[in-house]
């Protein structure tokens, strides 16, 4: 069993088994949630690419607790740069980590990092973890190889909904069919009014569009993952 919180905008918490993951730590600055960088300690943080509101508060973090950052190269080397224990992947590649098995697939959207640096491709995560496959699309938009990821078996997709600065809910829901997930989880929306969205109107087009079953959480709420 996973336990997969959503913390808010694109930030989850992950706890598999004795490991727990932070997927796109961005607190501080946002609307969304009232939680505080010093009340994570998880043992890896996963970042999908550059831009403030996903790599966030992960430099603070991770000098305090000491968790390895997953990440592009480019971003990689500007964490590594900073003294921060990092692991640099790029699109495609897959490592096994002691939590499983993580591969860096392709997103397609910006990546820039806070100091106007160069922050490489931008990417979605796919999680291969003993309590189930899950992938976090990350910021993107539709993509026609989001069928071949539906070839990995997925228990628990992510998805953006928010539309303007990402897919929207239209596209949200062909993706799923791509996707082909147990079920689907959205992200990315209501954090602002540019990206405000109808969640439940949203859950309405998939259950009557696709074969997975929605699950959505208010930021804070938890979700139990079972295989």
């Amino acid at each position: 069993m996973a336990q997969v919180t959503f913390i808010g905008h694109s930030c989850f918490e992950i706890v598999s088994g004795e490991t727990t993951l932070l997927i796109d730590p961005f607190l501080n600055g946002n609307p969304s949630t009232d939680r505080t960088p010093d009340s994570f300690s998880p043992d890896y943080i996963l970042i999908t690419h550059g831009h403030g509101d996903h790599i966030g508060d992960t430099v603070e973090i991770a000098k305090r607790c000491g968790a390895t950052v997953i990440a592009n190269y480019e971003i990689f080397e500007w964490l590594s740069k900073q003294e921060i224990q990092a692991h640099g992947m790029q699109m495609g590649g897959e490592f096994e980590f002691p939590f499983g098995r993580m591969k860096m697939t392709i997103a397609f959207h910006g990546s820039m990092l806070p100091d106007g640096s160069y922050g490489g491709n931008p990417a979605g995560l796919m999680l291969k973890l003993p309590t189930g496959t899950i992938y976090h699309a990350g910021d993107t938009a539709l993509f026609s190889d989001m069928q071949l990821y539906g070839d990995e078996g997925i228990d628990l997709a992510i998805v953006p909904i928010g539309d303007n600065y990402t897919m929207g809910p239209r596209d949200a829901v062909r993706a799923t069919q791509f996707l082909k997930p147990r079920q689907v989880m959205p992200c990315h929306y209501n954090t602002w009014p540019p990206i405000a969205q109808d969640a439940a109107a949203w859950a309405h087009e998939i259950r009557a569009n696709t074969t997975a079953e929605p699950v959505i959480l208010e930021p804070g709420q938890s979700f139990e993952l079972v295989k």
